[in-house]
């Protein structure tokens, strides 16, 4: 075949190099505007699995590329005069410029045609000249500008500013990462060497201070020569350099993420940075340009025509970047959003930075420095008031204080709808669902939703707290967990709304009965469906009387003997209903900026912290992100409906999502609620709790450990395994505390030993 690479980075040059060891008969010519030696970058990072993928592919560019390696094993963090390390990370850099010179060298031996400071013509005018055309020319891509239409891309530029430089300072033992707080704002480094005497060194910012800074308006000069005063105690006495000398006026630029939908349009095909991009927070580029290089040759050269190859690459590489880019996003997401962090102390700090991608675990920090994790588990235990000489524990296992309440653990039972109530009034079901589920390990169990009134229950199998008879069947659950267990048990109380009135989860979710339908109530006549009615919009009296049934049940629960209650303002019910923007229509002072609808669940909260005992702590759940954009709450208004709850007295924030319109496009995969519990926590200074899709100790640890949540609910995980705390404590080795019941403890004796030959077997 005759193949043209439009474009000598990387990219190209490695997949001439692959085709040609593939069949020597290929025809490929590469075509790049710049010289041989040019390059615009410092140095690029690659992993241990690219380079066996790069060995396995061509041995001997490999072997050459690997003399030239940097080697390093650590990741250093400078922050407020302290610098901590932890270990095995296991990083390799080479310069950019060295790096092409090498595959330069590979594919002239190869017999591929290499044409340097030749402007490429439009891909166009190659396609009836070559059998493939390549566009690997880069970030500003003309090849996907060209085919638009075809290639689909998305490209999304990314709030941060940065600047690409280098320095003599090589920062040889670690990968560094620097924090620097200014006059104008913090300003922070990326920093690791890539040959004996040279390092890459980028700088960013927030937007605020770029602008702050006037970075726009400087030359580039200039802005070195405030980027090294800012970093001067780190730099050694050394400067920093650019190469970049081509661009006029500032080198600053901020990162372009780009996907494309298709990857190839007949005979054209893109590569590299053309077809997608990833943060170099997470130094992967280059890893997706020559691991796309491989798969692309390795298809031409397997499948029986070019579509299919074309269409086999597309497929398989896009699967993987959005992989990568999952990882990169949140990597750039931690980068973008690191000043609601600094208020952390630097070794939390260090830990969310180090699994900022959430491709770092607990466990594997444990595998790659155990030192460094088990002196960061022994800070957590003692932030929490654990002494140094007992045993050291997870952070699930640290035990957290609300006002008089004591949790011997992080781990919440979630709230999570049995359906199994008569008449409202709670059965043996209860007794024995949560009675189990409080001698499983969790230091908090959280009651379903139970309803103020018959009205205000969703289905007619739901429990509430508004008869004797309820709070005496309730009183008998309590009882049992108290006398039984060490947990504590909170009571969720919510009513419906317009989501009312509706058949058990079983049957068919949130359908209105078939029969024996009651009239539902919400802020605003608007139907959860088309299939369920409308409700009537709530008026001033009836607000007073559903105000006062929360605080009837609120003195029911005291009188239950629960530890404490959370009210349940989110997921589309009669509170949330006043919140959101998307079933709130009122016009009257209940309605319209987010003030006036947090008026009314604000005066249900007040009402029921004022009859709720002082010494009992008292939560409440938010929707944080209906999912709408901004049609719906948002991610930033739930700080605001999180700050407006805790100046009422709320203790702790409940964080969910969703659930207020069938309409809602939530975006899900594990964990993924807990980036809205990390934001209420960190910028608002809030407690808070996290949920969604949590079901590994790994999960609760990370959350914990990076400062996300206070509080880790675990809801799905508990239905099938009621001890899934004991089961996940005995999976990570922990044997500590005597949470397991006496009656238990020959069950428990033999899940450690068989936990303990399963974890022989893997290091063997």
């Amino acid at each position: 075949m005759r193949i043209a690479c439009l474009g000598g980075g990387p990219a190209g040059l490695y997949f001439a190099i692959s085709m040609k060891l593939r069949d020597p008969s290929h025809e490929i010519t590469v075509i790049e505007r710049n010289k041989a030696d040019d390059t615009f970058g410092w140095g690029v990072v690659l992993s241990d699995e690219t380079l066996q993928n790069l060995a396995a592919n061509d041995p001997v560019s490999a072997a050459a590329i690997q003399q030239h390696f940097a080697y390093w094993d650590d990741i250093a963090l400078h922050f407020k005069g302290e610098r901590i390390v932890s270990s095995g990370h296991g990083f390799c850099g080479i310069g950019r410029r060295q790096l092409l010179l090498l595959l330069q060298e590979r594919a002239g031996a190869l017999g591929v045609a290499l044409r340097f400071e030749t402007e490429a013509a439009c891909a166009e005018d190659y396609r009836s000249k070559y059998d493939i055309v390549v566009g690997c020319d880069g970030l500003n891509s003309r090849t996907r500008a060209l085919y638009s239409d075809t290639f689909k891309p998305d490209v999304e530029e990314r709030q941060c500013h940065f600047v690409w430089l280098g320095t003599r300072q090589t920062f040889k033992d670690a990968f560094t990462f620097i924090f620097e707080e200014t006059e104008h704002g913090w300003v922070w480094a990326h920093a690791y060497q890539f040959d004996d005497d040279t390092a890459t060194f980028i700088v960013e910012c927030a937007p605020e201070t770029f602008e702050a800074w006037g970075f726009a308006r400087m030359s580039q000069q200039e802005s070195i020569a405030v980027c090294e005063r800012i970093f001067a105690r780190h730099l050694g006495g050394h400067s920093l350099m650019t190469n970049a000398t081509h661009i006029r006026g500032s080198a600053w630029i901020r990162f372009p993420r780009v996907l494309c939908e298709t990857w190839h349009h007949e005979n054209v095909v893109l590569m590299g940075d053309a077809a997608a991009t990833a943060h170099f927070s997470i130094g992967s580029g280059t890893k997706l340009a020559l691991e796309s290089a491989i798969a692309l040759a390795t298809l031409l050269d397997s499948e029986p025509t070019i579509d299919a190859a074309f269409e086999k690459y597309t497929d398989a590489r896009r699967l993987e970047v959005l992989r990568l880019q999952s990882a990169a996003r949140n990597s750039l997401e931690w980068f973008e959003e690191v000043e609601r962090y600094f208020n952390l102390d630097p070794v939390q700090l260090n830990y969310s930075m180090l699994t900022r991608s959430q491709r770092i675990s607990h466990e594997n920090l444990r595998a790659r420095d155990k030192a460094w994790l088990e002196s960061a588990e022994r800070w957590f235990l003692a932030r929490a008031g654990v002494a140094q000489d007992t045993p050291l524990r997870s952070p699930m296992f640290a035990p957290y204080a609300l006002r008089g309440m004591r949790l011997k653990n992080r781990v919440v039972v979630s709230p999570m709808a049995q359906y199994m109530a008569k008449d409202g009034c709670p059965t043996d079901w209860h007794l024995t669902h949560y009675g189990e589920r409080a001698k499983g390990g969790a230091g908090l169990v959280y009651t379903e939703m139970t309803c103020v009134s018959p009205e205000g229950r969703i289905t007619p199998g739901c429990p509430g707290l508004y008869t004797a008879e309820h709070a005496a069947a309730w009183r008998r659950l309590t009882r049992f967990v108290h006398e039984y267990t060490d947990a504590r048990i909170c009571c969720q109380i919510g009513h419906s709304g317009r989501k009312g009135s509706t058949q058990l989860g079983w049957e068919e979710m949130d359908a209105p009965l078939k029969s024996g339908n009651w009239e539902t109530v919400s802020a605003s006549p608007i139907p959860w469906s088309d299939a369920n009615p409308v409700p009537r919009e709530i008026t001033r009296a009836e607000m007073d009387e559903i105000r006062g049934q929360f605080v009837a049940a609120a003195e029911m629960a005291d009188g239950a003997g629960f530890d404490m209650i959370e009210l349940h303002a989110a997921h589309g019910y009669l509170l949330s209903s006043f919140i959101s923007p998307v079933s709130n229509r009122r016009t009257d002072t209940y309605g319209g900026p987010l003030d006036n609808r947090l008026r009314y669940p604000l005066e249900v909260f007040a009402a029921m912290r004022a009859v709720w005992p002082e010494t009992k702590p008292m939560s409440v759940r938010i929707s944080a992100n209906d999912w709408l954009g901004d049609e719906g709450v948002t991610p930033d208004e739930a700080v605001a409906v999180a700050r407006a709850f805790r100046a009422a007295g709320a203790d702790l924030i409940d964080v969910s999502a969703g659930q207020t319109s069938n309409r809602a496009r939530p975006v899900y995969g594990r964990m993924f609620q807990t980036p809205f519990s990390d934001r209420i926590r960190n910028e608002a200074g809030i407690p808070t709790m996290a949920v969604g899709n949590i079901y590994e100790a790994d999960h609760a640890n990370s959350i914990l450990m990076a400062g996300r949540a206070d509080l880790v609910a675990v809801g799905r995980p508990h239905l099938a395994d009621p001890y899934w705390t004991l089961h996940q404590a005995a999976l990570i080795g922990d044997r500590a505390a005597p949470d397991w019941p006496l009656p238990y403890h020959a069950g428990r004796d033999q899940l450690w030993r068989l936990a303990d030959r399963d974890a022989e077997q893997v290091r063997a």
